[in-house]
């Protein structure tokens, strides 16, 4: 695991996480510049912290750790919880292992209302395994799981929306 040391260079940090963040970011809010604007935060208060980083965790992981709770933290500020519009990260070829690609076909709509209707959990899961490229590994780190559990919610989560959108058929 990577560990804080007094050498690590933000600048370099930011770089190379920059986009992970970013799209970590817009994934939940669909907004270019507010998940700008809370993306700068996030490293603002990297920076402030890169003390406290531990390296129980990889340090992607835990920028996004923080981008999470700004982001949840700005959404109460707002009093207002946006869903999560996934239909277009579903349709995205560049998902990993394609795991897409059996979702394609559906009307957007109707994929729209399905990952609409997923409880929390199983959203999260979908979202930064689809639109964040995170491992499951990565996933399970994030929301305190294993890899194990963010693997099966993810299959779980795939299987219903098939299975409700078998009915549109």
């Amino acid at each position: 695991m990577e560990k804080y040391d007094k050498s690590i260079d933000m600048d370099s940090v930011y770089r190379e996480y920059e986009k992970l963040v970013y799209r970590f970011l817009y994934s939940h809010t669909h907004d270019a510049e507010w998940s700008q604007e809370l993306m700068q935060e996030t490293f603002l208060r990297a920076v402030n912290s890169i003390s406290r980083y531990d390296g129980t965790c990889k340090l992607s992981v835990w920028l996004c750790q923080i981008a999470k709770h700004i982001l949840y933290q700005e959404l109460r500020k707002k009093k207002q919880i946006e869903t999560v519009e996934l239909v277009d990260c579903l349709t995205d070829d560049s998902a990993p292992n394609g795991e897409t690609s059996i979702l394609k076909q559906e009307s957007k709509i109707e994929l729209y209302r399905e990952i609409h209707l997923l409880p929390e959990r199983e959203r999260e899961v979908v979202l930064y395994r689809i639109t964040g490229e995170l491992s499951f590994r990565e996933i399970g780190e994030i929301l305190g799981k294993s890899e194990n559990w963010s693997r099966t919610v993810f299959y779980r989560a795939k299987q219903k929306i098939r299975e409700e959108l078998k009915k549109y058929e």
